[in-house]
């Protein structure tokens, strides 16, 4: 009898120790994740938008943002209470549910490809599509073992601080990501950093791979047309008649961090390289979504405008929005700084703000801040620079 009841105390024992294995591993997964989306929450919603536009689901652009702090948060408390082992059965219920609905919504991500990755780890850490859902997989099946293992696991703390720590955690992330919506990312992990210098990041290196493209020119001759590679097209023969040209992707290259980066002026054309290689500083107010912009700093935008244009120094507005849209606005709010238009995408990957300010000197990031903090982030600009 005492050997059947030493029997079941070390199975106990090792499955509380292998159980504890797993939490530990599972939730450091989810507090990595959930912490650097947290500091990121615009761009999990921007994420969740690509998906909800894949799906045709654009009506429900407005609620990506909440939805995206929520699901941060809940991610950010699951792995916390799973390493620290507060409310674990709730915890390792939900924990499962969570993955039951990602895991199939990543299969189909790998199988469409709709997004070129998932975001799991925001902009820190970013891995393909088939990745994302083998690693699902994996954890999928810890949170199984997990959950078997939890009958064996003694609770040591009793409902109401379980359920006020546990509350805690979600409050904490919560306040994160609000804290990083209404200044900037504590952390910059994207190409257009503080630092980096955004000429090289458009730029491929020598030693990557360029796109390799399948070239077919397409010729008629007494009514019959055919295709025709490089180098069997009858250049030299009268009798052919060229008609069109198409182009097939084989084999996809190295993509520099920043793309399709390009500032078209309204009266200029483009104006990339004569931006980035002014060697003054050269202050940029990012608008990507007119319709969408806080208006209540553009007062302060254009007391900024007044005081950088008294020392000679060039003002633009980077915007996505309609010609007539950004007319209609320089009119209602009197602004006088110039406007050019780049491509929403590049723009929301600048900056986490709408508007935001970014300060380049030869194609260097020099500073960039929420224009919500542009008093008090201009005087430090202020007193370093000038």
């Amino acid at each position: 009898m005492n050997n059947v009841v030493k029997i079941k105390q070390e199975q106990a024992l090792t499955f509380r120790v292998t159980g504890l294995i797993l939490r530990i591993l599972f939730g450091s997964v989810f507090v990595f994740s959930g912490f650097v989306k947290a500091i990121d929450p615009l761009g999990t919603a921007y994420k969740m938008q690509d998906y909800l536009h894949a799906m045709g689901l654009l009506q429900f652009d407005d609620l990506t943002l909440v939805c995206s702090i929520l699901m941060i948060a809940l991610e950010f408390t699951i792995g916390l209470t799973l390493i620290s082992g507060i409310k674990l059965k709730f915890f390792s219920w939900s924990a499962l549910l969570f993955m039951l609905f990602m895991t199939p919504l990543t299969l189909w991500i790998w199988l469409k490809n709709p997004v070129s990755d998932c975001g799991c780890f925001g902009d820190f850490l970013i891995i393909s599509n088939a990745a994302t859902f083998w690693k699902n997989i994996v954890l999928l099946l810890m949170i199984i073992c997990i959950l078997y293992c939890e009958k064996y696991y003694r609770q040591y703390l009793s409902p109401l601080p379980s359920w006020l720590i546990s509350a805690s955690f979600f409050v904490f992330s919560v306040c994160i990501s609000v804290y990083c919506i209404a200044h900037l990312p504590m952390f910059d992990f994207r190409p257009f950093k503080i630092g980096n210098n955004i000429t090289e990041q458009m730029q491929i290196p020598p030693d990557k791979p360029k796109d390799e493209w399948k070239i077919t020119l397409i010729y008629e001759k007494e009514g019959v047309q055919k295709e025709f590679s490089l180098a069997d097209c009858p250049y030299n023969d009268s009798t052919w008649t060229y008609i069109s040209q198409k182009s097939d992707l084989i084999k996809k290259g190295y993509e520099p961090p920043i793309h399709d980066f390009i500032i078209d002026s309204p009266d200029d054309g483009d104006i990339t390289y004569e931006v980035l290689e002014d060697t003054n500083f050269v202050f940029l107010f990012i608008m990507y979504d007119l319709n969408k912009t806080c208006t209540s700093t553009l007062a302060e935008l254009n007391t900024l405008y007044n005081k950088l244009n008294d020392r000679d120094l060039r003002v633009i507005a980077l915007t996505s929005s309609l010609e007539s849209d950004v007319e209609e606005f320089r009119a209602k709010y009197g602004i006088e700084y110039e406007f050019c238009f780049v491509d929403a995408i590049p723009l929301k990957t600048a900056i986490r703000a709408n508007p935001g300010v970014i300060v380049i000197k030869s194609g260097t990031v020099i500073d960039k801040w929420n224009a919500t903090d542009t008093k008090k982030d201009f005087k430090k600009f202020e007193k370093k620079f000038f």
